[in-house]
């Protein structure tokens, strides 16, 4: 493990919480490193949301050609990943990481946390409008996993000044 903080998020099917599963998962540790994955779905991962394909822009032909299997995925984010992974939507992404370790017939070796946790409420407040403007200031793709991770912790970055607690203009 390379990092004690990471970032999470990922893209989906469709937002129905019961038949969706995960087409594309993205981390960016405190290093900065990030990385993404299109996944192909598993043999019973039949939904499919064009409305959900226009936000992330993902088909699933494209899914079906370059996806990578789940339990690759799933093995290379245990790797990768520290003990506690930070998320934004975290009953959304941790069905999503359910289903993926599910399909991949993996456990995680790691937990997800939503990155409220991470914040007291004066900075949390704070979240979405400077979430914002780091996507801008970046000109990061949204609703793309790697890239919405990176935003992650480029807002958490830029709202506590990370570890050493000086917080940066990015």
């Amino acid at each position: 493990m390379t990092s004690e903080l990471a970032f999470i998020d990922f893209e989906a099917s469709s937002k129905d919480l019961i038949s969706s599963y995960p087409v594309e998962v993205g981390y960016c540790l405190q290093t900065g490193e990030s990385h993404g994955w299109l996944i192909q779905p598993a043999a019973l991962w039949s939904d499919w949301s064009e409305e959900a394909a226009d936000i992330h822009g993902i088909t699933r032909e494209r899914l079906m050609d370059e996806g990578v299997e789940a339990k690759t995925v799933a093995g290379y984010l245990n790797e990768v990943l520290p003990s506690r992974v930070y998320c934004d939507a975290l009953s959304f992404d941790s069905f999503w990481l359910h289903r993926l370790f599910r399909a991949a017939h993996v456990r995680a070796n790691f937990t997800l946390e939503s990155i409220g946790s991470l914040l007291p409420p004066d900075l949390l407040d704070r979240w979405s409008e400077t979430r914002d403007s780091v996507f801008i200031e970046q000109g990061l793709a949204r609703h793309r996993a790697a890239s919405d991770a990176r935003v992650l912790y480029l807002t958490w970055l830029r709202l506590t000044g990370g570890p050493n607690g000086h917080r940066q203009e990015l």
